[in-house]
């Protein structure tokens, strides 16, 4: 079995922890915002902050909602980041959800808030989506 996106995921993960080195832990999530889009745009990586994501229902393939993540690169990866002592598994469990309930295949959640650096990778590939249409 192959990696989905590995030479994204690799250059993702780098970006992560580049910003863990240069700003350290603990900020407010909105810092790491501000320097996660900087850092993609210098490194001339595709992205969109906070988009709108159709969420799709099992039964008709209709859009029944929508989901807003802080971020998609590359039209292909979902990014959620979090500045929290802990995270509890309702952070990973909604993130997993929506990957369930879209057309994304591969998030991260990211927390900055911890003692340590925590990069959490997420899969749900669409072959396993019960989604029409």
């Amino acid at each position: 079995m192959s990696i989905l996106y590995p030479e994204l995921s690799y250059q993702l993960r780098g970006i992560f922890f580049s910003l863990a080195n240069s700003y350290g832990l603990g900020h407010k999530e909105k810092l790491y915002h501000h320097a996660l889009s900087e850092q993609l745009e210098t490194q001339t990586i595709s992205f969109v902050h906070e988009p709108q994501i159709p969420i799709f229902s099992w039964k008709s393939g209709k859009t029944i909602g929508k989901y807003i993540p802080d971020f998609v690169v590359d039209q292909k990866v979902i990014v959620e980041l979090k500045s929290e002592p802990f995270l509890s598994d309702k952070f990973y469990n909604q993130t997993y959800s929506y990957l369930r309930v879209t057309t994304y295949e591969l998030a991260f959640v990211v927390n900055f808030g911890a003692e340590i650096l925590q990069i959490k990778r997420l899969l749900f590939t669409n072959d396993r989506k019960r989604i029409h249409g």
